[in-house]
């Protein structure tokens, strides 16, 4: 099978497309062929150096495929069954910037009928990072349905990056109030087709004031992606009991913040990322998410704010400079032919 592959870290010159041999799933695994390999920054970020203890990485925690062998004991899937998978390389040495990969089971989900493989690759890191973002308060619902989120507003930082899209269509879905902030129109039309109902440009006003005119009981729930700059905007628009939810470090690496304030409105503040996330959490993630897709809730594609970009398997470095260089909506690799 083709694969990408590097064995030593650095710049996206250190990936290159070797051919491995077919891997044989074992007891609890499935074998997927993939069709589509999601790229998200965390792809990047390990292979320039914050990833190591492997002798050869295979790149990609996000991808949508086939099953296509299951090892023994495995009664959930079957050949032909479709997937998505979650978390693919996290911990192991193979993701999804190949042919085949062999994934637990608990590190796949079925796609549903609806559902594109685009879709599909596009999931993992940022549906389940914005799933986590809107349930992690102490008054709020730790699995989102229709109406888990109604009467409650939302502010999402960064409306046009991936979790933040993700973030808006699944509150959306939840029946929240959202309100996003973004650095250009063109974002603002993307944050508009996600479905964000109240778009602020951070750059051209009062980014507090106009949060604060829209919502002047406050917002439930801030979704961050830059806390070492908004967080005196967080402090001021999110209500009593309140939920941060930090999921980047956008902006700088260092956050200070007057306590007091904090202290004042009783706030809860989640940092969190997927890699230590409990698996109770990240299955409650990978239901709900499936739930929103299945019912139209949660896609991609220009008209959902999600511009796509398509590489073929040969150009993944050329796919992460893309992603590195902060490109606008989802960065896919075609590994296969559906």
């Amino acid at each position: 099978m083709r694969a990408v592959v590097y064995s030593e870290t650095g710049p996206s010159s250190v990936l290159e497309v070797v051919e491995r041999d077919l891997p044989e799933p074992g007891p609890g695994e499935v074998r997927v062929r993939l069709v589509r390999s999601g790229v998200n920054p965390t792809d990047w970020k390990f292979r320039a150096g914050m990833m190591a203890g492997h002798d050869e990485v295979v790149p990609g925690q996000d991808g949508a495929g086939v099953v296509d062998a299951v090892g023994p004991d495995v009664t959930s899937y079957a050949v032909g069954d479709r997937v998505w998978l979650v978390l693919a390389q996290h911990g192991r040495p193979y993701g999804t910037a190949a042919e085949f990969t062999v994934q637990p089971v608990g590190r796949v989900a079925p796609l549903p009928a609806v559902a594109s493989y685009d879709l599909g690759a596009s999931l993992g890191v940022p549906a389940v990072t914005a799933h986590r973002a809107l349930t992690a308060g102490e008054d709020g619902p730790a699995r989102l349905e229709p109406g888990a989120l109604a009467g409650k507003v939302v502010l999402v930082a960064g409306g046009a990056g991936a979790v933040g899209n993700a973030a808006i269509q699944l509150a959306r879905w939840a029946g929240a109030t959202v309100i996003t902030t973004v650095s250009s129109d063109e974002k603002a039309d993307l944050a508009r087709a996600a479905g964000a109902q109240h778009v602020v440009n951070y750059r051209e006003g009062d980014a507090t004031s106009e949060i604060r005119a829209i919502a002047p009981d406050g917002v439930d729930i801030a979704v961050e992606v830059a806390p070492a700059q908004n967080i005196g905007i967080d402090l001021d628009v999110v209500k009593v009991h309140g939920l941060v939810s930090i999921y980047a470090n956008n902006g700088g690496d260092e956050l200070t913040m007057p306590l007091r304030a904090a202290f004042g409105k009783n706030l809860r503040f989640q940092f969190l990322i997927l890699y230590t996330l409990h698996e109770h959490l990240v299955r409650a993630a990978v239901d709900d998410v499936n739930a929103a897709v299945a019912a139209g809730a949660l896609r991609v594609g220009a008209d959902a704010g999600v511009p796509l970009h398509h590489y073929p398997l040969e150009q993944t470095a050329a796919a992460q400079d893309a992603v590195e260089g902060g490109a606008i909506g989802k960065v896919l690799i075609d590994v296969t032919t559906p």
